[in-house]
Parts: structure tokens; sequence; C-alpha cells
């Protein structure tokens, strides 16, 4: 991805957990920490955000500490990531989605439908403001026609 390959995002941002391409592609607890303050100061900045999608475990863990930091409310039972889960946090609801990893993608974990899911959620949230009670928390199950 590029600014000059053609694509346009409408209505997102993209952040990272970790702003580093780590040895091994996998970040230390250190480079997360390093990596912190500059996912608060989005989190700050981006006060309107509707949705935000959480790409693995990392960085919904991440988000969550980021929120908090900043003086958002995060509930008392800290909500667990998993493909699908969500949580509101108002004004923004958090969305997980299993990391696009090559890992991932070719053992199946996560699959290309799947993958669409979660930003065919995330969409119709930003298209209709309260599909969902206040507060609420869970998972939304999308089946597979073929």
């Amino acid at each position: 991805m590029s600014r000059f390959d053609g694509l346009k995002l409408h209505d997102c941002y993209v952040t990272a957990a970790v702003r580093c391409a780590p040895p091994e592609n996998r970040p230390t607890r250190s480079e997360f920490a390093r990596c912190q303050p500059y996912l608060e100061q989005e989190v700050r900045i981006l006060r309107n955000a509707t949705v935000v999608v959480a790409l693995g475990a990392l960085a919904w863990e991440a988000f969550l500490r980021a929120w908090s930091a900043t003086d958002h409310e995060v509930p008392a039972r800290r909500p667990r990531f998993r493909h699908g889960a969500f949580v509101e946090l108002a004004p923004t609801i958090l969305l997980g989605s299993y990391h696009p990893s090559q890992r991932n993608t070719s053992t199946g974990l996560l699959t290309e439908a799947m993958f669409d899911a979660i930003f065919q959620q995330a969409r119709s949230w930003l298209e209709e403001p309260s599909p969902r009670e206040a507060g609420s928390g869970g998972s939304f199950r999308r089946e597979s026609s073929g």
C-alpha cells in the first residue's frame, strides 16, 4: 500500500500498536511500551472515532490500555479478545479481528470472508450509529454460504 496506489480511504484512519518491524515480526513488551504514547496521542486526537478495528489480541490490549490511559472508562470486567468480539466504549466501538498474518491466513484461521465480515460490520455501525444497545458487548457471526 502506498499513497500512489490509486486507493482511497474514507472514514478511516490506520494506526499500529507497534510502529516498527521487529525481528522475526514479534514485537517485545518494551517495543509496545515505547510506542504506547503515540497510540494514546492518537486516541486523544481521534475523539470522534465511531469504530476501532483491532487486528489481533495484541492490538486489542494495546487499544484498551491507550483508552484507559486517556481517561476513558474501560469496563471493570475487561473485555476478552476473539474474532468478531466487540465492546462499546462510548462513543467508540472496539471490534476485534484475527490479525491478517500469513500464519493466520494460510492455516485458515482467518479467511477472506471472515475478514470482509469484520469490515462490513464496522461499516454498518458507521452507517447506522445505534444498532446495538448502549453499553453492550458481544460478538457477531456471519455464516458462510460456501
